[in-house]
């Protein structure tokens, strides 16, 4: 029996042009290279430039996917934007992408979901797609985090970077084989409110007027993170037959290097299945996972055929993964 599956025809990424080192970090903060390494695996980060906006990051890394695609951009539907830092409070990030890809049909909103971003947004892709609402859709991740820490707290500044990924999927026809399929094969998420604490920011439009900055409960992230990302993965094994010897490839969620080796350890996925980006890019939010898959595919890993893991855990908490066939 056919099935609908929302497929992958291409992949881009853009990442702003300044690089800020832990050595430059160190010279400004109370801090060091030796520290963050040892603790997160990152070594560098990028920043978007004075007047470069989300919108901005987000529109190169769309039109490096429609290249990789090699489709039109006046093909496109729908566009799903994953991010945290809109260029504005209203309206949607995602209306200045599509304007700026020079499209005025179909529909684009944003989504937040914080670091889970990226899946979540490719699950509610895929959810249109599937019921033939829309043909063919854009899903972005992206990010300027840089424009909400506070510069002065080493326990977080030091993290986070400014980058933008997106696919674009297709919705084709599959002969309904959860092990051969191409495409989006499951998608899980989750959510659980009682920990907003532990990751937050400390203003917004109803409750402050202002923008506010980032804070962070750290060691209550990393404890809660292993587990919950497993969790939503064995839903996904579960809900497909699949397993760990499945997989090809695994793209975390690049937050910390830690939580990442600790998750796929605790899944039995070998290390050299698991892509990282992290000591690049610094925590990216959305856009880490479609930056990381673009650069396994730009370098060769990811082919066509290939059993693609993806996992993220973001503020909220939200967490969730995707299954998608290359």
């Amino acid at each position: 029996m056919t099935k609908i599956r929302s497929v992958v025809l291409g992949c881009g990424s853009y990442l702003p042009e300044q690089v800020v080192t832990n050595a430059q970090l160190a010279a400004r903060i109370d801090t060091s290279d030796e520290w963050i390494v040892q603790r997160t695996g990152i070594r560098e980060r990028h920043i978007a430039a004075e007047g470069e906006f989300t919108s901005h990051l987000a529109i190169k890394a769309a039109q490096a996917a429609l290249i990789d695609a090699g489709v039109d951009a006046q093909s496109i539907e729908l566009i799903v934007l994953a991010t945290s830092t809109p260029d504005n409070t209203f309206p949607a990030t995602a209306v200045a992408v599509q304007h700026g890809l020079g499209i005025n049909h179909g529909a684009a909103f944003d989504l937040q979901a914080v670091c889970s971003g990226f899946v979540f947004a490719l699950a509610t892709a895929d959810n249109f797609l599937r019921t033939g609402a829309y043909k063919r859709a854009l899903v972005i991740g992206a990010e300027t985090f840089s424009r909400i820490l506070d510069w002065n707290d080493r326990g977080t500044c030091v993290l986070f970077g400014d980058g933008a990924g997106a696919v674009v999927l297709e919705a084709q026809e599959q002969p309904g084989n959860a092990a051969t399929d191409r495409g989006i094969v499951t998608t899980h998420l989750r959510s659980d409110g009682r920990h907003k604490a532990k990751l937050f920011v400390d203003g917004g439009p109803s409750s402050t007027q202002t923008v506010g900055h980032l804070r962070m409960e750290g060691r209550e992230v990393f404890k809660h993170a292993v587990g919950m990302i497993t969790d939503v993965i064995v839903d996904a094994f579960q809900a497909t037959g699949l397993n760990a010897d499945s997989i090809n490839w695994f793209v975390p969620h690049q937050a910390n290097k830690r939580i990442i080796d600790a998750s796929a350890h605790k899944l039995h996925i070998a290390p050299e299945k698991v892509v990282l980006t992290v000591d690049r890019h610094g925590n990216t939010s959305a856009a880490s996972i479609p930056l990381a898959l673009a650069v396994a595919r730009k370098d060769g890993r990811i082919k066509k055929g290939d059993l693609v893991l993806l996992e993220a855990m973001g503020g909220g908490f939200t967490w969730g993964s995707a299954l998608v066939r290359w």
